[in-house]
């Protein structure tokens, strides 16, 4: 991560905290982040400097008029507006990862093909709490390359459950 990555994710986390909001700025950032690498269109249109920032400010408040805080909005503008539209997600990601350290937690991203219930996210976080030594914040990114199974990532750490590699494992052993 670069400083300039760190330094904004530690001023956003010193805004969102001050507001009382950082678990929801936080979250709203995961999945602003996720929809950012996600999106081609949205990417280029937010990093490209020929576009005025005000453009750039008001496609960042379309997007998230009725789904983000104003706290999240504004800090969001803020990055955009300071010409860092190519940072957001690495911003997001450690902002996210600031928030769940001040709750002495690890951050785990969970990739499936579908939405888990809250209990199999439970089950989840107590798996993956044996495993890390540590209290775990799950994010669950919906990604229908999957198929089925899950893969979660926490930290450097991946772990693979899905049915993709299983099969080209299977495929491995069988040539």
């Amino acid at each position: 991560m670069s400083e300039r990555v760190d330094g904004y994710a530690a001023g956003l986390v010193a805004l969102a905290k001050s507001e009382g909001q950082l678990e929801r700025v936080a979250e709203e950032l995961f999945q602003l982040g996720r929809t950012f690498e996600a999106n081609d269109e949205l990417r280029t249109t937010l990093i490209d400097r020929v576009i005025p920032a005000s453009r750039r400010i008001g496609v960042i408040e379309d997007l998230l008029a009725d789904r983000a805080s104003p706290v999240t909005l504004n800090l969001v503008s803020m990055i955009i507006g300071a010409g860092r539209g190519a940072d957001l997600a690495g911003i997001a990601d450690a902002v996210v990862a600031r928030a769940a350290e001040s709750r002495d937690e690890a951050v785990a991203e969970v990739r499936s093909a579908v939405s888990l219930s809250s209990d199999q996210i439970e089950r989840l976080s107590a798996a993956l709490a044996t495993a890390t030594g540590k209290r775990v914040d799950i994010k669950v990114v919906i990604d229908p390359d999957i198929v089925g199974g899950l893969v979660t990532q926490v930290g450097d750490t991946v772990f693979d459950g899905s049915v993709r590699t299983r099969l080209d494992k299977m495929k491995e052993r069988l040539s």
